[in-house]
């Protein structure tokens, strides 16, 4: 059976990983993934609060991180897996929604915690090269809270507080994840470094 490789875009919130994703996906044919949809309900126990009193999304606790390997696992090695659809609103998965690969021999998987998962996916031999998305902070500021605020996603002052603070951190959440094993790269070299590179899928022996 060939097995699909996954390609990991990391990146502080608003580096532009989704709209890298979507070109890939158009590039290539790859499947995308989305791992902030695997973020905990708010209504469970483990979910860190911030300070700004809405849950901590910044905050790894937050991720379902053995749920998310899984999924990428089985969708590499079946083909097709379900993964949840959350909404950041309500602080709660919505649904599902079927990914396939339909034998492209990448998966694409974008998120803020996509670094976590490169140790996990790298010890299974699923992993094809991990990416940390990063622009200028205030590019990054600028499109984060305009994103957020069409989205509704929570009052706006929560918005522009979050957004500052994240931007304040920016250099910090990109060293962190450098030292995970994400490379540093602005989308369009990402697009430079995949758009050259022939992945071929892996075959289990048996």
């Amino acid at each position: 059976m060939s097995t699909a490789r996954v390609v990991l875009l990391s990146g502080p919130s608003g580096a532009g990983k989704s709209r890298l994703a979507r070109r890939l996906r158009e590039a290539h044919g790859w499947p995308v993934v989305r791992l902030d949809d695997f973020y905990k309900d708010g209504d469970d126990p483990t979910l860190p609060m911030s300070t700004l009193g809405i849950p901590d999304w910044d905050d790894v606790r937050s991720f379902r991180l053995e749920a998310a390997v899984e999924a990428l696992d089985t969708l590499c090695r079946t083909g097709t897996v379900a993964v949840p659809t959350y909404d950041i609103a309500t602080s709660r998965a919505t649904g599902t929604t079927e990914v396939r690969t339909d034998g492209a021999p990448c998966v694409v998987a974008e998120g803020i915690f996509a670094a976590d998962v490169i140790a996990p996916l790298r010890e299974r031999g699923l992993l094809h090269a991990a990416y940390c998305v990063r622009q200028g902070a205030w590019v990054t500021f600028a499109r984060r809270l305009a994103r957020d605020l069409s989205e509704r996603r929570k009052p706006p002052w929560v918005l522009l507080r979050r957004g500052l603070r994240l931007r304040a951190a920016e250099r910090g959440i990109v060293a962190e994840q450098a030292r995970l094993g994400a490379r540093p790269a602005s989308p369009r070299e990402v697009e430079r470094a995949l758009g050259t590179v022939r992945v071929e899928p892996q075959t289990d022996a048996g």
